[in-house]
């Protein structure tokens, strides 16, 4: 984790930032079955050597206890529990859409709302028939529809879509949106595959139902050295799924055998497509939510800013701890967690915060935005050459880098009961590199906002903080 043994650790062998201690982090509830199994797994062991097998020890006891150790030391890891069924989805959706309600106060009156609403229902409320689509590339010719549709008839009704040819030249490379739709494609291709063919592959969902129908011109090559060659080119989940047509119309029936079979579980094809649906459903939400919440941050990230840079001016030391203390307090991390419907214990926050507050000290931001101050100090007079005017506008600046990287963390943990900390200390300098780049692009914003609040603090007797907006 990122206690430490020692209170204080180095940052970047000059600057010392201080880090929490274990006693402040609580004991994950997860660790606290880890130690039961570990203790039960040493009585258990104990028990049976002694009152079972009659034995004062012996390699039972001592693979029980080695499994419990092993356990226990394993380390947790947090991810984004993505739901495994319809419902679960549905939840998952639902949840999104009462997010969207409390960011945007107009959301349920708005006609946005009401189309996210009507997407949702449509996908859950799906009940067939089952839809499987023939695609081919340019220059492919695909098998007669009529033929076609007598070779997969079942005893479940299935509707049959005949797509146009994927073009040999895309700009975006994107499937057409209704071949998502679908609850199993039917791919034709020619032998050899195509550079192009490939691309369209590719863009296949991997959790797509798919077949392909090979085909060769060539009448005297051998299908068995063919397939070698295509499958030495197709990723796994194709290798299972390929159908080699001759040609001939007569064969359709034998071909087309297993795609027949498939289509004898409609429940289960249209619970996949269902599941597939949402999903995508669901990331397209996000990204609209994501702006959202984009929006309620800055106004917190302005207002958090100057509320640090009047603490820093209140009370100025000269030294770059006092900064790091001031963002890493985490006056802005409460409202976060509430814009991103994070669950997180407090103590995960500050620690999160605290890490990317080290990281920015580490990379030198201080040392980038005061030196950049001083540059244009003589645009502004006197006032700002105060050293605790230059702490305080730093500590302002730091805290936008680091509430740019929380935001960015939390966007990509979005559902994530508990963050992985053992991989923010990896990711820690990318975030607040990222952050750092897009913020330099508004230094000039800041600056203005930097203006606005220093003529604030020399006209006024008061030390108080304000809200400020950007020009």
């Amino acid at each position: 984790m990122l206690a430490k043994n020692k209170e204080y650790c180095s940052i970047g062998g000059s600057v010392k930032f201080p880090y929490l201690q274990k006693s402040e982090i609580s004991f994950p509830s997860s660790y606290a079955l880890r130690v039961v199994f570990l203790l039960g797994s040493l009585a258990l062991g104990q028990w049976f050597l002694s009152d079972v097998a009659e034995l004062p020890g012996g390699g039972l006891g001592l693979f029980l206890v080695g499994a419990g150790i092993w356990w226990f030391a394993q380390p947790l890891k947090s991810k984004f529990d993505a739901p495994k069924s319809v419902n679960g989805w549905k939840k998952r959706c639902k949840k999104v859409l009462q997010q969207f309600e409390l960011l945007d106060e107009e959301s349920s009156a708005s006609n946005n709302f009401k189309l996210r609403s009507n997407s949702l229902d449509e996908i859950i409320n799906r009940q067939g028939p089952q839809n499987i689509a023939f695609i081919n590339s340019a220059g492919v010719e695909l098998p007669n529809k009529k033929l076609v549709e007598s070779a997969i008839a079942c005893s479940y009704p299935v509707n049959l879509s005949w797509s146009t040819s994927l073009p040999n030249k895309d700009n975006s490379w994107q499937l057409p949106t209704s071949l998502f739709e679908k609850d199993v494609i039917v791919y034709t291709l020619p032998l050899p595959l195509r550079a192009v063919d490939l691309l369209w592959l590719d863009k296949v969902p991997n959790d797509q139902p798919a077949w392909l129908i090979v085909s060769s011109d060539d009448l005297n090559a051998s299908w068995t050295d063919q397939l070698r060659a295509l499958k030495a080119q197709l990723p796994d989940r194709w290798l299972n799924n390929i159908l080699k047509w001759n040609k001939s119309e007569q064969d359709l029936t034998k071909l087309l055998k297993p795609v027949r079979r498939f289509l004898d579980n409609p429940k289960m094809n249209i619970d996949v497509t269902k599941r597939r649906l949402l999903c995508k459903l669901h990331s397209s939400w996000q990204a609209d939510l994501e702006y959202l919440r984009r929006n309620k941050f800055r106004v917190i990230q302005k207002k958090t800013q100057w509320v640090v840079a009047g603490a820093v001016f209140a009370s100025p030391v000269p030294s770059t701890d006092l900064l790091a203390i001031s963002v890493a307090n985490g006056l802005m991390i409460k409202e976060m967690a509430e814009i991103w419907s994070c669950s997180w214990s407090p103590e995960s926050l500050k620690i999160v915060a605290k890490q990317l507050a080290g990281a920015a000290v580490a990379q030198g931001i201080v040392e980038w935005s005061g030196q950049t101050l001083l540059s244009v100090a003589k645009l502004h007079g006197t006032s700002w050459l105060a050293a605790g005017t230059m702490q305080a506008l730093s500590a302002a600046y730091l805290t936008r880098v680091v509430g740019r990287s929380m935001s960015d963390w939390m966007a990509l943990n979005n559902g994530v009961k508990e963050p992985d900390l053992e991989a923010l200390k990896n990711e820690a300098p990318k975030l607040i590199a990222k952050a750092a780049k897009e913020e330099r692009v508004d230094w000039s914003s800041f600056i203005k906002q930097a203006n606005t609040w220093i003529n604030n603090k020399t006209h006024s007797p008061k030390l108080e903080t304000i809200s400020l907006e950007a020009n």
